[in-house]
């Protein structure tokens, strides 16, 4: 909260909201193993807050870490802004957190400092400082300052509920309303307090499992939030604080330079803040995640969807409460979309995630996969999107938050074993840093048998969850006469209706109407072609040679059955199959992110007789090319901008990120269309980058999608999951090829 010139300007800030006066936040810098420097740019309060955090460590649980929290008035901010700051702790599960200092009924003059032992953590000590003797308060202009001075940290103690420990904000405010009403009793309205004194906790030092700690300030302020283990040789001090911030600040730079920086034309000065802040964000997503889930594991028939009106039929079949079950408690270690409206495990984000954290650190890579295939079920099932916890539902709309063991959703991890196969095949020198942490984060890299024996241990997994797939996501080609290389190769999402395939994460894109329990679907069968080379290449590295004989089997007749599937003649584009009035197969072609899939995921060689077709449409601006990327769906379409318009014309980064490395894989090998693909690559490439770095430098944000028309960022802002992808794709070689201005292919 800040307060100005006596005016109270009702903004408390708690966690960061869709569209609330913020001119932009996040890292600036981060290392998931060093730490680095955040910040919050408050323009609603015209207060920049930074937050530098670094880990040290030392001792046998995990060593310490350091916060330096620091608040800079921003140029429009008033003479005089009073801001007042709050922390809080709790102690979860067994164990102890208490207060040291003893209690005063004016507040603490110094360090605060609490104790506190728990399961996994042993002893610690939790400081927070005073801050440099630079830190000015707001005067006494008041009587009330004789009872609370405001150079001293208000501390109040709690005893809440274990449930209810995520939920400090209605605490505090529950808190600070019965102070608010204590200090109004005492001096009367006509004679209150200013604002700055009115909004603060009681100072109420005693038992508790949660501490909360108020400063407030005038101008510009600092202090440190210290964690120090005490199995550690000594205690983190503000000057260890310092040294580390500098060391991980320096040690990032030099990483990022060697690892990350981005390629001709985007080596410019002016691009390098953005590209760190943008993979900085991405990594400062990293969360681990505890609770208990909601999943529907009823196994009613109609979740078979064979009937025709199926969708009808499971509406009703989820509009069944009996048949939701709260599972017991499990955790997940992932990367997020987006910190403040995504704070959760999205499955086929996530393999989006990694692809830039692999070339980072390829070990934290392999654990977050890990933790992923450990969710899996019995038969295979993994939850699309992972809601653990009574905290995390709470950012879900409810009708969301049930998973269903029947759903599946595009298997995007599979790009990361390829990847780690990839970095393995190239023999290229891990250790290409000074890094003293490299040997951990590449250890899979720098001993190949390492790497296999992951692998090998995981393979199990793999091959239960890719048979589950084959197994709850057949498309039906015998019933309908369709003539294809295999009877079996023909995949249809589960999870539709009329309006959306949400398990497909193209949620409105257009689909064949009604829906039909003989469709067969292209992005479908083009990720099971994805997920059947990487199968069959992770065979071969263990050396499972019969599996992957078996698996280059299904692998070829993927790839025909795509073009006897999903190919139409007439169209000259990739198209979903339904079954028309006289049950027979036809195509339903909406040209769009859906047409050029198996483009996008690889499946489209460079002597393909289909891949000029794929080309001329991805760079027709009267179809799918805009002056800022791929378009989801062509102009020309029917339903081109119309209802939700999620996927029905915005640009998003993840396919255009497909786009741009199959562009570069054609465009380096020998064939035909070298020449074109080069040339679309160039330009491509350029648009992409430029319009997202143009939308982060005039709003503060990265963005879920991005508008064709305008390049304008939409819906979701600081969406820094898979649009970070955008790091990825300044990394990439500049081919010397010539590009074209917008609007020009």
């Amino acid at each position: 909260m800040q307060l100005a010139n006596n005016t109270l300007f009702p903004d408390f800030r708690h966690t960061c909201e869709q569209h609330e006066g913020m001119a932009g936040y996040g890292w600036d810098e981060y290392d998931v193993r060093l730490g680095g420097r955040q910040t919050i740019h408050d323009a609603g309060n015209t207060m920049d807050i930074t937050t530098e955090f670094v880990k040290i460590p030392g001792g046998q649980h995990g060593g310490g870490w350091g916060v330096r929290v620091k608040g800079t008035p921003r140029e429009d901010a008033p003479n005089r802004l009073i801001s007042t700051v709050l922390f809080y702790a709790g102690m979860e599960g067994l164990g102890s957190l208490k207060v040291r200092n003893e209690p005063d009924d004016q507040g603490i003059e110094g360090t605060v400092v609490m104790d506190g032992s728990g399961e996994g953590l042993g002893d610690f000590t939790l400081e927070v400082t005073r801050g440099p003797e630079k830190n000015r308060y707001p005067p006494p202009t008041h009587k009330s300052f004789v009872d609370k001075p405001l150079d001293l940290s208000i501390v109040t103690s709690l005893q809440v509920k274990e449930e209810n420990l995520w939920q400090a904000k209605p605490l505090i405010f529950t808190q600070m309303k019965a102070e608010i009403e204590a200090i109004l009793k005492k001096y009367g309205e006509d004679n209150s307090p200013p604002p700055w004194s009115m909004f603060t906790m009681p100072n109420a030092v005693g038992e508790g499992n949660m501490h909360i700690v108020q400063k407030v300030f005038e101008g510009a302020f600092e202090f440190d939030i210290i964690y120090s283990s005490a199995s550690a040789e000594a205690p983190v001090t503000s000057d260890d604080l310092s040294e580390s911030i500098k060391n991980a600040a320096k040690q990032f730079s030099h990483r990022f330079t060697k690892l990350l920086a981005p390629q001709s034309p985007f080596n410019k000065d002016k691009y390098q803040a953005f590209a760190k802040s943008m993979f900085s964000n991405l990594i400062g997503g990293i969360g681990y995640f505890y609770g208990d889930s909601v999943v529907d594991r009823s196994y009613a028939p109609e979740y078979e969807e064979e009937n025709e009106g199926f969708w009808q039929e499971t509406a009703d079949a989820r509009a069944r409460p009996e048949s939701v079950k709260l599972e017991a408690p499990s955790e997940l270690f992932t990367s997020i979309p987006s910190r403040p409206f995504f704070p959760r495990g999205f499955l086929w984000d996530e393999g989006f995630h990694l692809l830039p954290i692999a070339d980072w650190d390829m070990d934290l890579t392999l654990e977050i996969v890990k933790s992923w295939f450990n969710l899996m079920d019995d038969d295979g099932w993994i939850g699309r999107e992972q809601i653990l916890g009574a905290e995390a539902r709470s950012k879900v709309p409810q009708e969301f938050q049930v998973q269903y063991p029947h759903y599946a959703n595009p298997p995007t991890l599979f790009l990361i074993f390829e990847s780690l196969i990839d970095k393995l095949k190239s023999k290229s020198p891990a250790k290409i840093t000074l890094d003293p942490l490299e040997s951990i984060r590449s250890a899979h890299l720098d001993n190949p048998d390492l790497a296999i024996d992951y692998l090998r241990n995981l393979y199990p997994l793999l091959k239960r969850h890719y048979f589950w797939f084959r197994k709850t996501q057949w498309g039906d080609i015998k019933s309908y006469d369709r003539e294809a290389f295999s009877t079996k190769e023909g995949y249809r999402w589960r999870g539709r209706n009329e309006r959306h395939v949400l398990t497909s994460g193209l949620d409105d894109y257009p689909r064949p109407q009604p829906p039909h329990p003989g469709e067969l679907h292209t992005d479908l069968i083009s990720w099971m072609g994805m997920m059947t080379r990487s199968m069959r290449r992770i065979a071969e590295t263990i050396g499972q040679t019969e599996d992957a004989k078996e698996l280059a089997g299904y692998e070829e007749a993927i790839i025909k059955n795509i073009d006897d599937l999903h190919w139409d003649k007439k169209e000259r584009t990739y198209c979903d199959a339904t079954i028309d009035d006289y049950e027979e197969s036809v195509h339903a072609c909406h040209k769009g992110y859906i047409s050029i899939f198996p483009f996008l995921t690889g499946l489209v060689p460079p002597d393909s007789p289909r891949l000029k077709a794929v080309l001329d449409l991805i760079s027709d601006p009267d179809e799918l090319w805009s002056d800022y990327g791929i378009r989801s769906l062509s102009q020309k379409d029917e339903f081109y901008n119309t209802d939700e318009n999620y996927w029905r014309s915005p640009i998003w980064i993840n396919m255009n990120y497909l786009a741009v490395k199959s562009l570069l894989d054609i465009a380096t090998q020998p064939g035909p269309h070298k020449a074109q693909a080069t040339k679309i690559y160039t330009s491509l490439r350029k648009n992409l980058v430029e319009n997202v770095f143009d939308q982060w430098e005039k709003t503060g944000f990265a963005w879920e999608q991005y508008n064709p028309h305008t390049g304008a960022g939409q819906r979701t802002q600081h969406f820094t999951g898979w649009t970070s992808l955008v790091v990825k794709i300044m990394g990439m070689p500049d081919l010397g090829g010539v590009g074209v201005e917008h609007g020009e292919l």
